[in-house]
Protein backbone atom coordinates (compact mmCIF):
# COMPACT_ATOMS: atom_id res chain seq x y z
CA UNK A 1 0.00 0.00 0.00
CA UNK A 2 1.43 3.37 -1.00
CA UNK A 3 1.67 5.77 1.92
CA UNK A 4 0.38 9.26 1.17
CA UNK A 5 0.56 12.37 3.27
CA UNK A 6 -3.19 12.94 3.40
CA UNK A 7 -5.63 10.16 4.38
CA UNK A 8 -8.10 9.05 1.75
CA UNK A 9 -11.46 10.32 3.06
CA UNK A 10 -13.17 7.21 1.72
CA UNK A 11 -10.84 5.02 3.76
CA UNK A 12 -11.40 7.17 6.85
CA UNK A 13 -15.16 6.85 6.43
CA UNK A 14 -14.88 3.11 5.89
CA UNK A 15 -12.75 2.70 9.02
CA UNK A 16 -15.20 4.75 11.10
CA UNK A 17 -18.16 2.76 9.81
CA UNK A 18 -16.32 -0.47 10.53
CA UNK A 19 -15.57 0.65 14.07
CA UNK A 20 -19.21 1.55 14.72
CA UNK A 21 -20.48 -1.67 13.23
CA UNK A 22 -18.00 -3.85 15.11
CA UNK A 23 -18.85 -2.16 18.39
CA UNK A 24 -22.53 -2.94 17.94
CA UNK A 25 -22.31 -6.28 16.20
CA UNK A 26 -20.06 -8.26 18.51
CA UNK A 27 -20.73 -9.24 22.10
CA UNK A 28 -17.06 -9.66 22.97
CA UNK A 29 -17.67 -10.59 26.59
CA UNK A 30 -19.22 -13.80 25.29
CA UNK A 31 -16.67 -14.33 22.53
CA UNK A 32 -13.66 -13.86 24.83
CA UNK A 33 -14.13 -17.05 26.80
CA UNK A 34 -13.99 -19.08 23.57
CA UNK A 35 -11.37 -17.13 21.66
CA UNK A 36 -8.30 -19.23 22.53
CA UNK A 37 -10.09 -22.52 21.95
CA UNK A 38 -11.51 -21.16 18.71
CA UNK A 39 -8.05 -20.21 17.47
CA UNK A 40 -6.83 -23.73 18.21
CA UNK A 41 -9.76 -25.28 16.35
CA UNK A 42 -9.38 -22.91 13.43
CA UNK A 43 -5.70 -23.83 13.03
CA UNK A 44 -6.38 -27.55 13.19
CA UNK A 45 -6.74 -29.40 9.88
CA UNK A 46 -10.28 -29.95 8.71
CA UNK A 47 -11.64 -33.51 9.03
CA UNK A 48 -9.95 -35.72 6.46
CA UNK A 49 -7.26 -33.16 5.70
CA UNK A 50 -3.65 -34.13 6.19
CA UNK A 51 -0.86 -31.84 7.40
CA UNK A 52 -0.19 -29.09 4.91
CA UNK A 53 -3.39 -29.73 2.96
CA UNK A 54 -4.28 -26.46 1.19
CA UNK A 55 -7.71 -24.94 1.55
CA UNK A 56 -8.29 -25.82 5.19
CA UNK A 57 -9.42 -22.23 5.87
CA UNK A 58 -11.49 -21.91 2.69
CA UNK A 59 -14.87 -23.65 2.59
CA UNK A 60 -17.73 -23.90 0.13
CA UNK A 61 -21.05 -23.13 1.81
CA UNK A 62 -24.57 -24.03 0.75
CA UNK A 63 -27.99 -23.17 2.11
CA UNK A 64 -27.94 -26.47 3.99
CA UNK A 65 -24.58 -25.80 5.68
CA UNK A 66 -24.86 -22.03 6.15
CA UNK A 67 -26.17 -22.23 9.72
CA UNK A 68 -23.33 -24.41 10.99
CA UNK A 69 -20.47 -23.24 8.79
CA UNK A 70 -21.13 -19.50 8.91
CA UNK A 71 -23.50 -18.41 11.68
CA UNK A 72 -22.46 -20.82 14.41
CA UNK A 73 -18.79 -20.82 13.41
CA UNK A 74 -18.81 -17.01 13.55
CA UNK A 75 -19.43 -17.22 17.29
CA UNK A 76 -15.83 -18.44 17.57
CA UNK A 77 -13.94 -16.91 14.64
CA UNK A 78 -14.77 -14.24 12.02
CA UNK A 79 -16.17 -15.68 8.79
CA UNK A 80 -15.68 -13.71 5.58
CA UNK A 81 -18.35 -14.61 3.01
CA UNK A 82 -17.48 -14.36 -0.68
CA UNK A 83 -20.71 -14.14 -2.70
CA UNK A 84 -19.86 -15.07 -6.28
CA UNK A 85 -21.13 -16.80 -9.44
CA UNK A 86 -19.47 -18.76 -12.23
CA UNK A 87 -20.50 -16.24 -14.90
CA UNK A 88 -19.10 -13.25 -12.97
CA UNK A 89 -15.76 -12.06 -14.38
CA UNK A 90 -14.85 -9.78 -11.44
CA UNK A 91 -15.63 -12.67 -9.06
CA UNK A 92 -12.98 -14.76 -10.80
CA UNK A 93 -10.48 -11.99 -10.14
CA UNK A 94 -11.44 -11.49 -6.51
CA UNK A 95 -11.94 -15.07 -5.28
CA UNK A 96 -8.28 -16.16 -5.70
CA UNK A 97 -7.19 -13.04 -3.81
CA UNK A 98 -9.50 -13.89 -0.91
CA UNK A 99 -8.33 -17.50 -0.92
CA UNK A 100 -4.66 -16.46 -0.75
CA UNK A 101 -5.35 -14.06 2.10
CA UNK A 102 -7.36 -16.67 4.01
CA UNK A 103 -4.52 -19.17 3.72
CA UNK A 104 -2.01 -16.51 4.75
CA UNK A 105 -4.18 -15.69 7.78
CA UNK A 106 -3.83 -19.29 8.99
CA UNK A 107 -7.13 -19.45 10.80
CA UNK A 108 -7.38 -15.84 11.95
CA UNK A 109 -10.54 -15.83 9.83
CA UNK A 110 -12.38 -18.32 7.66
CA UNK A 111 -13.38 -17.74 4.04
CA UNK A 112 -16.82 -19.08 3.14
CA UNK A 113 -17.54 -19.17 -0.60
CA UNK A 114 -21.19 -18.97 -1.68
CA UNK A 115 -22.33 -19.52 -5.26
CA UNK A 116 -25.34 -17.18 -5.38
CA UNK A 117 -26.90 -19.01 -8.34
CA UNK A 118 -26.94 -22.30 -6.45
CA UNK A 119 -27.85 -20.66 -3.13
CA UNK A 120 -30.26 -17.78 -3.83
CA UNK A 121 -31.68 -17.67 -0.30
CA UNK A 122 -28.28 -16.79 1.12
CA UNK A 123 -27.91 -13.98 -1.41
CA UNK A 124 -31.39 -12.76 -0.50
CA UNK A 125 -30.58 -12.84 3.22
CA UNK A 126 -27.60 -10.54 2.61
CA UNK A 127 -29.62 -8.26 0.31
CA UNK A 128 -27.26 -8.88 -2.62
CA UNK A 129 -28.05 -6.85 -5.74
CA UNK A 130 -24.79 -7.27 -7.62
CA UNK A 131 -21.68 -9.38 -7.21
CA UNK A 132 -19.03 -9.87 -6.06
CA UNK A 133 -19.99 -8.89 -2.53
CA UNK A 134 -17.87 -9.65 0.52
CA UNK A 135 -19.51 -9.72 3.95
CA UNK A 136 -18.04 -10.58 7.34
CA UNK A 137 -20.10 -12.44 9.92
CA UNK A 138 -18.89 -11.98 13.50
CA UNK A 139 -20.78 -13.19 16.54
CA UNK A 140 -23.68 -14.15 14.27
CA UNK A 141 -24.00 -10.59 12.97
CA UNK A 142 -23.33 -9.51 9.37
CA UNK A 143 -21.00 -6.66 8.49
CA UNK A 144 -20.64 -5.65 4.84
CA UNK A 145 -16.99 -5.19 3.95
CA UNK A 146 -16.98 -4.18 0.29
CA UNK A 147 -18.50 -4.65 -3.17
CA UNK A 148 -16.63 -5.36 -6.38
CA UNK A 149 -13.20 -6.75 -7.22
CA UNK A 150 -10.86 -4.44 -5.29
CA UNK A 151 -7.06 -4.54 -5.64
CA UNK A 152 -5.40 -7.08 -3.35
CA UNK A 153 -3.74 -4.47 -1.07
CA UNK A 154 -7.12 -2.84 -0.43
CA UNK A 155 -8.79 -6.19 0.22
CA UNK A 156 -6.03 -7.10 2.67
CA UNK A 157 -6.27 -3.72 4.40
CA UNK A 158 -10.04 -4.02 4.83
CA UNK A 159 -9.92 -7.54 6.28
CA UNK A 160 -6.88 -6.80 8.44
CA UNK A 161 -8.67 -3.73 9.78
CA UNK A 162 -11.62 -5.85 10.84
CA UNK A 163 -9.38 -8.45 12.50
CA UNK A 164 -7.27 -5.81 14.25
CA UNK A 165 -10.32 -4.10 15.71
CA UNK A 166 -11.70 -7.38 16.97
CA UNK A 167 -8.32 -8.36 18.42
CA UNK A 168 -7.90 -4.97 20.10
CA UNK A 169 -11.27 -5.33 21.78
CA UNK A 170 -10.45 -8.87 22.96
CA UNK A 171 -7.12 -7.73 24.34
CA UNK A 172 -8.76 -4.87 26.21
CA UNK A 173 -11.57 -7.02 27.49
CA UNK A 174 -9.87 -8.78 30.47
CA UNK A 175 -9.27 -5.50 32.27
CA UNK A 176 -12.82 -4.36 31.68
CA UNK A 177 -14.74 -7.63 31.93
CA UNK A 178 -15.60 -7.39 35.61
CA UNK A 179 -16.59 -3.75 35.33
CA UNK A 180 -18.74 -4.47 32.27
CA UNK A 181 -20.42 -7.40 34.01
CA UNK A 182 -21.04 -5.29 37.09
CA UNK A 183 -22.50 -2.49 34.97
CA UNK A 184 -24.82 -4.95 33.24
CA UNK A 185 -25.96 -6.22 36.64
CA UNK A 186 -26.60 -2.71 37.93
CA UNK A 187 -28.61 -1.78 34.86
CA UNK A 188 -30.70 -4.91 35.11
CA UNK A 189 -31.30 -4.56 38.84
CA UNK A 190 -32.51 -1.00 38.29
CA UNK A 191 -35.08 -2.36 35.83
CA UNK A 192 -35.88 -5.42 37.91
CA UNK A 193 -36.77 -3.30 40.95
CA UNK A 194 -39.68 -1.96 38.94
CA UNK A 195 -40.51 -5.25 37.23
CA UNK A 196 -44.17 -6.14 37.42
CA UNK A 197 -44.95 -9.91 37.45
CA UNK A 198 -48.17 -9.15 35.59
CA UNK A 199 -46.02 -7.92 32.68
CA UNK A 200 -45.70 -11.52 31.52
CA UNK A 201 -49.45 -11.96 31.12
CA UNK A 202 -49.72 -8.57 29.39
CA UNK A 203 -46.96 -9.49 26.96
CA UNK A 204 -48.55 -12.84 26.21
CA UNK A 205 -51.75 -11.01 25.32
CA UNK A 206 -49.95 -8.44 23.12
CA UNK A 207 -47.16 -10.17 21.16
CA UNK A 208 -46.58 -7.09 18.97
CA UNK A 209 -45.96 -4.77 21.94
CA UNK A 210 -42.16 -4.60 22.05
CA UNK A 211 -41.99 -2.76 25.36
CA UNK A 212 -44.26 -5.36 26.92
CA UNK A 213 -42.09 -8.20 25.57
CA UNK A 214 -38.89 -6.68 26.97
CA UNK A 215 -40.51 -5.93 30.33
CA UNK A 216 -41.83 -9.49 30.49
CA UNK A 217 -38.37 -10.87 29.71
CA UNK A 218 -36.92 -8.82 32.56
CA UNK A 219 -39.60 -10.16 34.89
CA UNK A 220 -38.86 -13.71 33.79
CA UNK A 221 -35.13 -13.35 34.36
CA UNK A 222 -35.81 -11.79 37.77
CA UNK A 223 -37.94 -14.83 38.69
CA UNK A 224 -35.33 -17.29 37.35
CA UNK A 225 -37.29 -18.15 34.20
CA UNK A 226 -34.21 -17.45 32.12
CA UNK A 227 -34.91 -19.78 29.21
CA UNK A 228 -38.44 -18.41 28.88
CA UNK A 229 -37.07 -14.87 28.73
CA UNK A 230 -34.56 -15.78 26.03
CA UNK A 231 -37.16 -17.69 24.01
CA UNK A 232 -39.57 -14.76 24.22
CA UNK A 233 -37.09 -12.23 22.89
CA UNK A 234 -35.69 -14.51 20.19
CA UNK A 235 -39.25 -15.03 18.95
CA UNK A 236 -39.81 -11.27 19.02
CA UNK A 237 -36.64 -10.72 16.98
CA UNK A 238 -38.00 -13.18 14.43
CA UNK A 239 -41.24 -11.22 14.10
CA UNK A 240 -39.67 -7.78 13.73
CA UNK A 241 -37.31 -5.90 11.43
CA UNK A 242 -35.27 -2.71 11.19
CA UNK A 243 -34.98 -0.53 14.30
CA UNK A 244 -37.53 -2.61 16.19
CA UNK A 245 -35.47 -5.75 15.65
CA UNK A 246 -32.30 -3.94 16.76
CA UNK A 247 -33.97 -2.75 19.97
CA UNK A 248 -35.06 -6.23 20.93
CA UNK A 249 -31.74 -7.82 19.93
CA UNK A 250 -29.78 -5.32 22.02
CA UNK A 251 -32.05 -5.95 25.00
CA UNK A 252 -31.50 -9.69 24.62
CA UNK A 253 -27.72 -9.32 24.33
CA UNK A 254 -27.84 -7.21 27.51
CA UNK A 255 -29.55 -10.10 29.28
CA UNK A 256 -26.89 -12.50 27.98
CA UNK A 257 -24.27 -10.35 29.74
CA UNK A 258 -25.82 -11.16 33.11
CA UNK A 259 -24.60 -14.75 32.84
CA UNK A 260 -21.24 -16.49 32.36
CA UNK A 261 -20.17 -16.79 28.74
CA UNK A 262 -20.26 -20.59 28.93
CA UNK A 263 -23.77 -20.78 30.40
CA UNK A 264 -25.54 -23.38 28.21
CA UNK A 265 -28.74 -21.33 28.24
CA UNK A 266 -26.87 -18.40 26.73
CA UNK A 267 -25.13 -20.60 24.14
CA UNK A 268 -28.45 -22.13 23.09
CA UNK A 269 -30.15 -18.74 22.89
CA UNK A 270 -27.30 -17.29 20.82
CA UNK A 271 -27.71 -20.05 18.27
CA UNK A 272 -31.46 -19.45 18.19
CA UNK A 273 -30.85 -15.70 17.78
CA UNK A 274 -28.52 -16.34 14.84
CA UNK A 275 -31.22 -18.43 13.17
CA UNK A 276 -33.86 -15.75 13.80
CA UNK A 277 -31.68 -13.04 12.25
CA UNK A 278 -31.51 -14.94 8.98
Amino acid sequence: MVVVSRPDPRQVAQTAALSRAMAGAVDLAAVKARSEAAATRANAPAPGAGPGTPGRWVIDVTEETFQAEVLERSLDVPVVVDLWAEWCGPCKQLSPVLERLAEAGRGTWILAKVDVDANPRIAQAFGVQSIPVVVAVVGGQPLQLFNGALPEPQVRQTIDGMIDQLRDRLVAEPANEQAAAALAQVRFLARAENADPSAIARADAAPDDLDAQMAAADAEVASDQVESAFTRLVATVGRTSGDDRDRVREHLVGLFELFPADDPRVASARRALARALF
